[in-house]
């Protein structure tokens, strides 16, 4: 049995090397331009350009990976991280960095898509779900061990950037040496968005919302927590503590909407995050230990919500357009992300360094005001005729490649198509 998840291993390790370059990098950059004064509106569009060469990876790396392969296209990328990552140290300048990031975006994009078609095509039907689960459990112990890597360096000299160099170059090893044969080429993706408003109208303005907090807080947390004077090891703490919180509250909400309207559970979690985060903003705390604290409250609501907005919209759809759906949610989540700092910049630079947890606030507000408003027009989905809620992975480190990893995925015209194609031998 063992023997059937080396391959997967393998690439694993991979992933994990990955996620702990981009956690790191995606840490250091913010802190370090903090350090040498870039302006909040600079911080807020390297966030934006993030998130936009996300979105364009997502869309355009399946093109590049079916011209040049698997193999060559991923070490392209993670190659590009690292020499993007040594060049961030080298050229300390505003301008600059926000155009190197949007090409880490465009990087990670592919290179995530490279691993997580990989990983589908070595998981069958039968172990999709605990394939599904390691590269959850992977993607989230490396997000936060990069960030704490933080910690233990000087965000004012080079070294952090050297390392988060190395890590990217750490990531070519397993794959490339991997023995798992080629999985089928990337498939495009398409954004439908008047048939996802079509089949979900909450789900569709949720996520662009959704990403419009998360984008700012992913972006400007660390900002936040250097402005108020906590230290460098406290905040990587915040931030890590943020999504794994969220992480960890996903399962028993998800199963609480389960067992009633997800409309209901989705607009109190957003309620409830809008209430943390107007907390922080009016009490405007400057205790390390309770800055943390409620910050870890907000994410454990913030960070559930997207996985609620993609079970929704899926309780309306047929099964085998779940990766059709969560794809184009996927997108109008990245859309949201390319929004939300621009925003949260503004605010903070025009209040104060709480003025972020304002711009989460009126996106989280805003969809519990939508979201109430709907549950008014549309009956729920019989508890009957729904499937079980699942939880999602960070969304700033998964594609719609992974999409096809969940189980839900399991009936995907797509996914029976790649069960009865006879893997490709490999080749450089």
């Amino acid at each position: 049995m063992f023997a059937d998840y080396r391959p997967i291993l393998s690439l694993l390790r991979g992933t994990a090397f990955l996620l702990a370059a981009s956690g790191l990098h995606g840490l250091l950059l913010p802190l370090r331009g903090q350090v040498e004064g870039f302006s909040t509106v600079s911080l807020g569009l390297m966030g934006t350009a993030w998130a936009g060469g996300f979105v364009a990876g997502c869309v355009f790396a399946p093109r590049l990976v079916r011209r040049a392969g698997h193999v060559r296209a991923f070490s392209t990328f993670a190659a590009s991280g690292a020499i993007i990552a040594l060049l961030t140290g080298l050229i300390i300048q505003e301008q600059v960095w926000i155009v190197l990031r949007a090409f880490t975006g465009f990087t990670m994009a592919g290179a995530f898509m490279i691993i997580e078609s990989w990983l589908n095509e070595r998981a069958t039907n039968k172990n999709r779900g605990t394939v599904f689960g390691l590269y959850m459990m992977v993607t989230y112990a490396s997000i936060m061990a990069g960030q704490m890597m933080v910690a233990a360096g000087d965000v004012g000299n080079d070294s952090l950037f050297m390392v988060a160099g190395i890590l990217f170059c750490l990531s070519l090893i397993p794959t490339a040496v991997s023995s798992a044969a080629h999985p089928n080429p990337l498939r495009d993706v398409k954004l439908d968005i008047k048939g996802l408003y079509a089949n979900s109208p909450v789900s569709s303005i949720a996520c662009v919302l959704i990403g419009v907090a998360n984008g700012a807080w992913g972006t400007l947390g660390a900002v936040y927590g250097a402005r108020i004077g906590i230290s460098t090891a406290h905040i990587a703490l915040m931030m890590s503590l943020t999504v794994v919180a969220g992480a960890a509250l996903q399962m028993p909400i998800g199963r609480i909407s389960d067992r009633t309207d997800r409309r209901f559970v989705l607009a109190g979690g957003a309620l409830l995050s809008t209430i943390f985060a107007v907390l922080l903003f009016l009490v405007a705390p400057r205790s390390s230990g309770f800055v943390i604290a409620m910050t870890a409250c907000y994410g454990a609501f913030a960070y559930t919500l997207y996985s609620l907005a993609v079970a929704h919209a899926n309780d309306h759809a047929s099964p085998e357009d779940f990766v059709k759906i969560s794809g184009g949610l996927l997108l109008l989540y990245g859309f949201g992300t390319m929004i939300g700092p621009i925003i949260a910049a503004g605010l903070m630079g025009w209040l104060r360094p709480e003025g972020l947890f304002l711009a989460t606030a009126l996106a989280h507000f805003g969809l519990a005001g939508y979201t109430l408003l709907r549950i008014r027009r549309r009956a729920p989905v019989p508890i009957g005729d729904r499937e079980a809620f699942k939880t999602l992975p960070s969304e700033r480190a998964v594609t719609p490649e992974a999409l096809r990893l969940d189980p839900r995925s399991e009936a995907s015209p797509e996914n029976a198509d790649a069960e009865n194609e006879a893997p490709q031998p490999a080749s450089s």
